[in-house]
């Protein structure tokens, strides 16, 4: 009787892999908002500096190639680093990680600002800025997101997601009308002071208002080494590669990334050599976009999106390629058209993104969860810079509306595979690690609990 009890509780423990970390009180939600205030805070800051940075690079130099150099010191860091940095989050202490990761941003901020006032400032002084802004974010987003599922029970994750998506689409609508204001008002170094002052909000809120819960494994809190940390990320793939499903998801998410990432990335070239247009209409096509994503985030967020989670997944990625597919075939004199398609594309981003994370947080052990998602951003940037450089040609010989469709129609392709691939369709059905539960043992294994 005991052996098989035993066989019960580890039934159940493969079920909920979210079972290893502390018990989440019933006021979860007074010691999140906090942290999740902050956060928008301080991505509302980040938002307003990319706008200012991408539009300065924009007038400078008008080259789809220099864009895409600055697009790619952003992403170097999680590419090639991104693991190891996902094995430090599941040792080390993810409050910490947070606090330091924001300061990081805010200390790289500032130096750019004083190059801006002192009218020292090169292009180049831009790369290496973004390039340390992002090798801060690869810290402070994993660390963020492994928290969440120790901090939010498992019910609430899908309508967080959702949530989140929301805001991001708030911050799109709004950060780019912002910034554009901003610009016509201050000096960049004024605007880029908004980010220093918005990242220090969020950290004292994570100082002082939030308590950060850590996964109960045998290897948080432990010295790291040089051989542990390889250790952690061999097993961090090893997760990944093991489980067909979750790594095909991880593929597909990739190349996403190859094929429709670059079309986002030239929306400013879109906008002045395209649609012969300024700032202001940048920020409107922007805040298209904001806006669509809100609406999404909002329905998924009552909703809680299909019974399936990848089902919702897939159908925004479908969703999101014909929106740019869309926006490539729409007229030079046709502005408008092209707005209505970037808020559909925005509304289609909120599903595949907002429940993607809640599947993988509610699939993933929290000691794994570190490991994982950095595994799975660099997986999913890794292709980005490819599809940047071989966008950019295209889009400075034939017009960026062109990336645009080819971009799309690689999408369209990739969101048809992954509908007709079993092993990805059944992931929500799956126990972690990528098998099928036996569901004729469970009547018996009730029984015996009772």
């Amino acid at each position: 009787m005991t052996e098989k009890h035993d066989e019960v509780i580890k039934s159940e423990s493969e079920q909920n892999p979210l079972s290893n970390g502390p018990e989440i009180p019933a006021n979860w939600l007074a010691n999140f908002l906090p942290m999740f205030g902050g956060q928008v805070i301080s991505l509302l800051g980040s938002s307003l500096v990319q706008f200012a940075l991408v539009w300065y690079v924009t007038k400078l130099t008008g080259s789809a190639t220099v864009l895409a150099t600055a697009t790619t010191a952003a992403l170097i860091p999680n590419i090639l680093i991104g693991p190891f940095i996902g094995a430090l989050v599941d040792r080390w202490n993810r409050k910490l990680v947070m606090i330091f990761a924001d300061l990081v941003v805010a200390l790289a901020t500032a130096v750019l600002a004083l190059l801006f006032a002192f009218n020292l400032i090169q292009i180049w002084h831009i790369y290496v800025i973004l390039f340390i802004r992002a090798l801060a974010g690869i810290f402070q987003g994993p660390a963020k997101t492994a928290s969440i599922s120790l901090m939010v029970p498992q019910e609430h994750l899908v309508r967080l997601g959702g949530v989140n998506q929301v805001v991001n689409g708030l911050t799109e609508t709004f950060s780019p009308m912002l910034g554009a204001l901003l610009l016509e008002l201050l000096p960049m170094q004024g605007v880029l002071a908004v980010d220093i002052v918005t990242a220090a909000v969020a950290i004292l809120l994570l100082i002082f208002f939030v308590k950060v819960p850590q996964p109960r494994t045998i290897t948080s809190g432990q010295k790291v080494t040089p051989r542990s940390l390889l250790t952690d990320v061999k097993s961090g793939f090893r997760y990944i590669i093991t489980w067909p499903g979750l790594l095909i998801a991880i593929l597909i998410s990739s190349s996403i990334n190859l094929f429709l990432a670059p079309p986002g990335n030239l929306l400013p070239l879109l906008v002045t050599d395209f649609f012969k247009r300024g700032a202001t209409d940048l920020a409107l096509l922007q805040a298209a976009l904001g806006i669509g994503a809100i609406l999404g985030g909002v329905l998924l967020g009552i909703w809680g999106g299909f019974k399936r989670k990848i089902v919702t997944v897939m159908v925004g990625i479908l969703g999101i390629s014909l929106g740019i597919i869309g926006i490539g075939f729409v007229p030079q004199n046709a502005f408008t058209v092209g707005v209505g398609l970037a808020g559909f594309t925005g509304f289609m981003l909120s599903f595949a993104n907002g429940s993607f994370g809640p599947l993988l947080q509610t699939k993933v052990p929290s000691e794994m969860q570190g490991r994982v998602f950095t595994v799975l951003s660099s997986m999913n940037l890794g292709l980005m810079p490819i599809g940047l450089f071989l966008s950019a040609p295209i889009a400075d010989r034939f017009g960026v509306p062109a990336a645009y469709v080819i971009g799309g129609f690689f999408g369209l392709a990739i969101a048809i595979y992954g509908f007709l691939e079993k092993r990805v369709m059944t992931i929500d059905d799956q126990l972690p690690g990528g098998k099928m539960p036996e569901v004729s043992t469970l009547p018996e294994q009730i029984t015996i609990v009772e």
